[in-house]
């Protein structure tokens, strides 16, 4: 592709959370410094939030990759099942043993005492929900009922929520009143700010090995900006379409016609109208 053209060493803005391209400047550290001392001081349930694309799982996984070794970690990314699948995924990530006909009041008590197993061995449970505002009441109170189990002094399970803002709005449902007072942190996450956009671009460069240094200037920033309202998903296509396009003209750095083409070519992106010689670049697909 265009790897030794712009000479880099990996793809710079692919749209998997990897984190290795996590950046420890504008809110992304700060989210990750709140969610760590909310977990040290070993309250029950924390909660970040963002749009679409704003980097949560990202944050989630550098979590799990920044709790040293007395923590336990569970992750489940896809919570919309019901509370019995929910307490097997959860046995299945703390490798609980069980038998398939297990009913669910032995198992609860199974993982009652695993968790118990794991504080007699000085370490925390941790159990990240990615897309929580997908998961049903019913399921939201098993977990709340999950982190009833404690000893005199501190929660034997700690739940950390990810989820888009639609989980302020399933939070505020009466019959899980009890776990929105249990929240005692909370994050927004929110998208780069012009600046943030900047500097976001230059890391993922530099990371995957290039200088980082001329191929987007300022005036394209601010195309970029305009046009992905500061979303690193939607950051990352434009990017990543519009190195194509500069790859496929010939060019050393990214002109505002390459990035006007992978804007119109993202359905996501806000709409810049341009017509020009792009139209006919085989480069998108149509």
């Amino acid at each position: 592709m265009y790897l030794k053209y712009f000479g880099l060493r990996e793809l710079p803005f692919t749209i998997t959370p990897d984190t290795g391209f996590f950046m420890n400047r504008a809110g992304y550290q700060d989210a990750l410094n709140v969610l760590l001392i909310a977990l040290r001081s070993g309250e029950g349930f924390v909660k970040v939030t963002g749009e679409v694309g704003v980097g949560k799982t990202l944050l989630c996984r550098k979590l799990i990759k920044s709790l040293d070794m007395n923590y336990v970690t569970a992750y489940i990314y896809n919570p919309y099942l019901q509370p019995e699948t929910l307490l097997y995924a959860i046995a299945d990530e703390i490798n609980v043993v069980y038998e398939p006909d297990i009913n669910r009041h032995v198992l609860e008590k199974n993982i009652t005492a695993a968790l118990q197993d794991i504080h007699a061995n000085n370490k925390q449970m941790i159990l990240c929900l990615d897309e929580a505002q997908a998961m049903p009441i019913k399921t939201l109170e098993v977990i709340r009922l999950l982190t009833n189990i404690e000893t005199e002094k501190k929660k034997l399970i700690q739940v950390v929520l990810f989820g888009q803002p639609e989980l302020d709005a399933v939070l505020e449902h009466p019959s899980i009143r009890q776990l929105k007072q249990r929240i005692t942190y909370s994050y927004k996450l929110l998208p780069l700010n012009r600046a943030a956009l900047g500097k976001y671009v230059q890391h993922r460069l530099v990371v995957a090995g290039g200088a980082g240094n001329n191929l987007f200037s300022h005036t394209v920033l601010n195309q970029l900006h305009k046009a992905s309202g500061g979303v690193p998903r939607l950051v990352n296509i434009l990017c990543h379409k519009s190195l194509l396009a500069t790859y496929g003209d010939g060019s050393r750095s990214v002109k505002s016609r390459h990035m006007q083409a992978a804007i119109k070519d993202t359905m996501e992106a806000q709409t810049v109208k341009s017509r020009g010689w792009f139209d006919w670049l085989p480069l998108f697909s149509r």
